[in-house]
């Protein structure tokens, strides 16, 4: 990478450990696809957590308006803040593609982007692409005011929490669907519901939060529907907020997080707008595309058609 990249090219960002080390394992039969369908790549490999989003602002730099993601959701969101983070060109200019490697791969998900290498390929080359709506999630660490940007769902509250957990067991070479379900059900054992005020687009709302979902996608978790009705190109965050439902509540209604129908239960309230204010009595701890983050006060906004994508199906809004 030390010439002007021709913008045809594209930049793959590898995540070695993503999927339990599925990045480093298989980056091989992926490379070999990638050459078998004559797509040109240049290849960086991360190192650190934080590393993709250092490699896309150099890789911005030096030309590449192609960035390939080659990990899980985490990885993809470093390259999108990498990307919003480069003056020499605005993040429209860039086309982003996946081929996922992750625990969860809830973005790809979304987009029909399959866990088959030659597949996920296929659609790369075939190159469909659309303008995806882009969030930013501000929130504090400490007495810090941070900011980040998010392609797919962000959160407040308990998913949150689990997502620290599960992030943590995942430094340790842990991970999986099984983890993270088992952090999900022993985070309920502790976790207390939280006194909270939300500001949707200027109307207020208080009431005890269990937790705050906001999303351009669909999916999180592995294949929770957190936000089922979000699409990733109107311009709206969609917004879950469960409300005062107690532990064993959570329980006998988990298949409603996977089957679509949460916004039909009782105690859970769905909204759409383009800004969200968060504060609580005490804090509640944020994440964005499955990277834990801060904590309240948080303040949620859209960039509508912020990033131009790489799909394989588009979703609608009865998918």
């Amino acid at each position: 990478m030390n010439q002007k990249s021709d913008q045809n090219e594209w930049l793959a960002i590898v995540n070695p450990n993503a999927g339990n080390g599925k990045g480093h394992k298989d980056w091989n039969q992926i490379a070999g696809i990638l050459e078998k369908k004559h797509l040109a790549v240049n290849v960086k490999f991360t190192e650190a957590k934080g590393h993709a989003i250092t490699l896309t602002q150099e890789a911005v730099k030096k030309g590449f308006r192609n960035i390939l993601t080659v990990g899980g959701d985490g990885t993809l969101n470093e390259v999108v803040n990498g990307i919003f983070t480069c003056n020499e060109c605005a993040p429209t200019d860039i086309s982003l593609a996946l081929i996922p490697v992750g625990t969860g791969n809830d973005w790809g998900r979304m987009f029909g982007i399959p866990l088959d290498y030659e597949k996920a390929i296929s659609i790369i080359k075939e190159g469909k692409r659309m303008c995806h709506d882009v969030g930013l999630i501000s929130y504090f660490d400490g007495k810090d005011k941070r900011q980040r940007f998010f392609i797919n769902i962000a959160g407040l509250g308990f998913e949150s929490v689990v997502v620290r957990r599960t992030n943590h067991q995942k430094d340790k070479g842990r991970s999986g669907k099984a983890i993270y379900f088992y952090n999900l059900l022993m985070s309920l054992l502790s976790y207390k519901n939280t006194r909270t005020e939300v500001i949707v687009d200027g109307e207020r709302h208080s009431a005890d939060v269990f937790s705050i979902n906001v999303g351009n996608g669909r999916y999180c978790g592995g294949g929770m529907r957190q936000t089922p009705d979000a699409l990733p190109d109107d311009g709206l965050l969609d917004v879950t907020v469960i409300n005062g439902i107690g532990k064993f509540e959570i329980i006998r209604s988990l298949k409603m997080l996977y089957d679509g129908s949460i916004l039909s239960h009782p105690k859970i309230n769905g909204y759409k707008c383009k800004n969200l204010k968060v504060s609580s009595d005490s804090i509640l701890w944020a994440e964005a595309d499955g990277e834990s983050l801060g904590h309240t006060p948080s303040e949620f906004s859209i960039i509508p058609s912020g990033i131009n994508i790489i799909y394989g199906e588009k979703i609608t809004q009865q998918a």
